[in-house]
């Protein structure tokens, strides 16, 4: 995938199908360190122990639309391409977390890409809340849904709505000098 966003919308889609309430995306550019860090933790279904080594493999899937899943192998292979690593914790019954690290002046590494697109296409799923923290070295952003949704009500998909919060995550990620593009 040319974007890291588009990786992250692919696990956050996992997320849903494992009837996640809650998904707390954290980006993590420390430059001073070389590191980008991305973690996704949802509290869905969670993932039986002996299958977490399993989904990384592109040929196990839960799904029954087609007998592959690349969404984790093709993240896992993007972090090792700038040395790093995919680790990924899972308790039945609690929720799952996949922790993306990678150098981050690597040369292969994908630009972060549209984030904000990524998270206002999470607010289409009504039962669905985002918690999004965006740090660079010692500055942050912070989205939370269920913070908008006690300002405006629980229905965030108005396309006004969704317009203005794409601009305020934007334009919150920009302040912090963020975006990794």
């Amino acid at each position: 995938m040319r974007e890291l966003s588009l990786h992250i919308m692919d696990i956050i889609e996992n997320s849903i199908s494992a009837k996640a309430t809650l998904i707390c995306l954290e980006i993590i550019e420390d430059k001073n360190n070389d590191i980008l860090k991305i973690i996704v933790k949802d509290n869905g279904c969670g993932i039986d122990e002996q299958d977490i080594e399993r989904v990384k493999d592109p040929f196990v899937t839960s799904r029954k639309t087609r007998k592959v899943g690349l969404g984790i192998p093709l993240f896992e292979a993007a972090c090792l391409r700038c040395e790093g690593r995919l680790n990924i914790k899972s308790k039945k019954g609690k929720g799952t977390e996949i922790e993306a690290l990678m150098k981050y002046s690597h040369i292969d590494r994908a630009p972060l890409g549209r984030i904000e697109d990524t998270i206002v296409s999470i607010l289409l799923y009504p039962q669905l809340d985002i918690e999004y923290r965006h740090v660079v070295n010692d500055k942050e952003f912070i989205f939370d849904s269920r913070e908008i949704k006690k300002v405006i009500g629980e229905d965030l998909t108005l396309p006004n709505i969704l317009q203005w919060i794409k601009e305020y995550i934007k334009e919150g990620i920009e302040e912090i000098g963020g975006g990794v593009y």
